[in-house]
């Protein structure tokens, strides 16, 4: 997975190399439908890594608002699973903890058609949690801190940006989509006259969806 200045930079070449394309699409009246993927996402404090990655899941609705023939606002609300897969192996415990994180997510995405079929897609996302889940399994069952996180002790609103490629077809499109999470995942907490935040990273979340179009 790519660093944020690497994001960035691709936004912008690809916003700048789409505005001087002549495409068209296949048709210009709005759109409506329902999606659904995989989630392959993980947390970040600084850099972007391939650790610690949770596979899950996502699916809810869009729709395609036409601007030109090119050009598309693509608003989505999506049940989203985030969070990330952390295995520990030191001198005091081994085990696997999981952070399963899920939010109700609002997309509002920039949709460019390159060619009839193909698209880049780039814009915000907001997304607010309705539910997070803890789990930890250990060899031998002595290291247990499940029991003292609650949905109080993570942030309840998570926002970044979100960038994707596409393909579209008659009544079904697929495509892939890398959000950045600018939001710290974990609330600061006190303990023993100290302050420290668990999760302290932020989400990062790539997915694979397939589109229905019901119109």
């Amino acid at each position: 997975m790519k660093k944020r200045k690497k994001i960035v930079a691709t936004l912008a070449l690809l916003l700048t190399t789409s505005l001087a394309v002549n495409a068209q699409s296949k048709d210009s009246s709005a759109e409506f439908g329902f999606k659904g993927g995989l989630n392959f996402s993980n947390m970040y404090t600084e850099d972007v890594d391939d650790n610690n990655v949770l596979t899950s899941f996502n699916a809810g609705v869009y729709a395609k608002l036409p601007i030109t023939d090119a050009i598309a606002i693509q608003p989505e609300l999506l049940y989203s699973r985030k969070g990330a897969e952390l295995v520990y192996d030191n001198a005091f415990a081994e085990g696997t903890a999981k952070f399963k994180l899920n939010y109700i997510e609002l997309p509002l995405l920039l949709k460019l058609n390159l060619t009839d079929s193909f698209n880049v897609h780039a814009g915000p996302y907001f997304a607010y949690l309705i539910d997070a889940q803890v789990t930890n399994e250990t060899n031998d069952g002595t290291f247990d801190f499940e029991d003292t996180y609650n949905n109080d002790d993570f942030n309840k609103f998570d926002y970044g940006l979100s960038a994707g490629v596409g393909l579209d077809f008659e009544s079904i499109g697929i495509g892939v989509r890398y959000n950045y999470g600018l939001q710290t995942v974990g609330k600061e907490r006190q303990f023993a006259g100290t302050t420290y935040t668990v999760p302290d990273g932020k989400n990062s979340n790539l997915s694979l969806y397939l589109a229905v179009r019901l119109n």
